[in-house]
């Protein structure tokens, strides 16, 4: 092997021998070289990227995906089924005119939300602090609200809400305090300060629970666009119960059973109940953007901490999100603090860190791709991987299945091996969810022979997933092993020749016993060669 491949692949992989001499965080922390940086080829945190009017052809996915992109976003709070359809066909474009790893596509809903009406002549409206107003729901406002009547969209806002609550309009920019319950359709209230009654501007009720369906009539229309359009994964607005999610599964249906379900936290009510939601979605966003108006900006970035924590001892991935690099949506470089918020979800435990305004309209969006993967890259070099598998083993409940023990058990062997990559065979995608629950140093390759895994498996740290293109054998006239050895050699030579290996490197490799889903339980060592080394004697 070359020097240059040799060195390439110690700057991705050897790291086991700093990690083991550091047991515990601070002291590893105190060991990081600022000036060191890892191979490029290497990144485990996925990132999202929103497309827009800036980015939405098949040459601008491109650029995206070859700066770093893995997960393209469509948001459903803008736009018409033609803008969306044509996304997915500028994706779709961009993957078959560069084929490569596969690309994934997110659907994201508008979700269950309140709205003001709309103001005479759509006029915006000057309010000054201590100003007194009706919020009310009755129809002969809604087109004709003033500073003296607010309409607002949600029926029950006066069953739900108490005196002193504080009601948010224009994603906080305008706040009112309620003084009393007028009736069952009006509310009194003062402005806290200055601003503009404008139209159909969105309302949050902060540490009120509000009783709206999880599922509008759109938002169910959306969802079987997605189904139609075969996307990848869903990102659920305003889940508040774990009723939300399985409400989604069902309309998703059949057809739409193998579509992620990512359960947005955006409010108390979802906070308070993430346990229970945790148990039957597939993923969660922390979606800072409404959670910091529904509850006081300084605990959002505790529940971040809990959020991402529980989904790491649970093995479910969770993406960061909102205003992560947002000054870049306008400028080329970002703020400092920005860079470190990203670097903090990276730290926290992040699966993916998301972009939105900053690809979907804004004038740097390579730039902003590129300055996301730079800070992963280092911020994962700061996580202490050994202690952290540790930390995770020992909260892990006894007993456990064999596909977890697996997972387990492939991690601490790449760790103990210095191994150059964890390689594994899967169906589902779901061994390689476990594996990249316990965190390895190494890259995780994981190779099928399912479209709709090799996508959706990008929310998985550390994962690289692989399309196999051969069809599946007649296992009655072909061995099973040897189908299973090709694609071993398959996957070792993708990870070559993206420098993510090296030759000789040691793989360790998991796999099942048998074909088919939910066999996973053997675990293999093997050199990073063509013939991995079955051919010595």
């Amino acid at each position: 092997m070359s020097g240059h491949q040799r060195t390439r692949s110690m700057s991705i992989v050897m790291a086991t021998p700093e990690h083991e001499q550091s047991r515990n965080r601070i002291e590893w922390l105190a060991s990081l070289d600022t000036e060191s940086r890892p191979g490029k080829n290497y990144r485990r945190t996925s990132i999202i990227c929103t497309i827009g009017p800036k980015t939405n052809s098949a040459e601008k996915i491109t650029m995206l995906r070859k700066v770093g992109c893995n997960v393209v976003r469509m948001n459903f709070s803008h736009g018409t089924y033609d803008y969306h359809q044509s996304v997915i066909d500028n994706a779709k474009e961009s993957e078959r005119q560069n084929p490569g790893r596969p690309l994934a596509i997110a659907l994201d809903t508008k979700g269950p939300e309140i709205r003001t009406g709309n103001t005479t002549g759509d006029a915006d409206i000057p309010i000054s602090a201590g100003d007194e107003l009706n919020i009310t729901t009755d129809d002969k406002y809604a087109t004709a609200s003033d500073n003296h009547n607010m309409y607002v969209d949600y029926k029950n806002i006066a069953k739900v809400i108490a005196p002193g609550r504080t009601i948010y309009v224009d994603d906080g920019i305008l706040a009112f305090e309620v003084l009393d319950i007028k009736d069952d359709k009006t509310l009194l209230c003062k402005a806290i300060n200055n601003g503009k009654i404008s139209s159909k501007k969105g309302v949050n009720l902060p540490k009120t629970d509000v009783d709206l369906p999880a599922l509008s009539e759109k938002d169910k229309a959306d969802l079987r666009f997605g189904v139609k359009n075969k996307v990848d994964m869903v990102f659920a607005s305003f889940i508040r119960r774990a009723s939300d999610v399985i409400a989604i599964r069902d309309v998703l249906g059949e057809d739409g059973k193998d579509i992620q379900i990512i359960s947005k936290i955006e409010n108390q009510q979802g906070v308070s109940n993430f346990d229970k939601i945790l148990r039957v979605t597939d993923g969660v966003m922390v979606a800072r953007g409404d959670l910091g108006i529904e509850i006081p900006p300084a605990e959002v970035f505790m529940a971040q901490k809990m959020m991402i924590a529980k989904c790491n001892m649970a093995g479910k991935p969770v993406i960061c999100a909102t205003q992560m690099l947002e000054s870049m949506t306008n400028n080329p470089r970002p703020t400092r603090a920005e860079v470190s918020d990203v670097g903090n979800a990276v730290l926290d435990g992040a699966d993916c860190v998301m972009l939105s305004g900053e690809t979907a309209k804004g004038n740097y969006p390579r730039e902003s791709v590129l300055m996301m993967h730079d800070t992963c890259l280092l911020a994962e070099k700061a996580i202490p991987y050994v202690s952290h598998f540790d930390e995770l083993r020992s909260l892990t409940p006894r007993p456990c299945d064999t596909l977890e023990s697996c997972a387990m058990a492939a991690v601490s062997a790449s760790l103990e091996l210095n191994a150059g990559a964890i390689l594994v065979l899967t169906t589902s995608g779901k061994s390689a969810r476990l594996i990249s629950k316990y965190r390895p140093i190494c890259p995780i390759l994981m190779v099928t022979r399912n479209p709709t895994p090799s996508r959706y498996s990008h929310l998985y740290r550390g994962v690289y997933p692989f399309l196999y293109p051969e069809a599946k054998p007649d296992f009655t006239l072909e061995n099973w092993q040897e189908d299973v050895d090709r694609r071993l050699k398959w996957g070792i030579s993708q990870a070559l020749k993206l420098d993510v290996l090296s030759r000789g490197d040691s793989v360790v490799c998991v796999q099942g016993w048998r074909g088919g889903q939910g066999h996973t339980n053997t675990i293999r060592i093997v050199p990073a060669e063509p013939d991995l080394g079955l051919a010595r004697t």
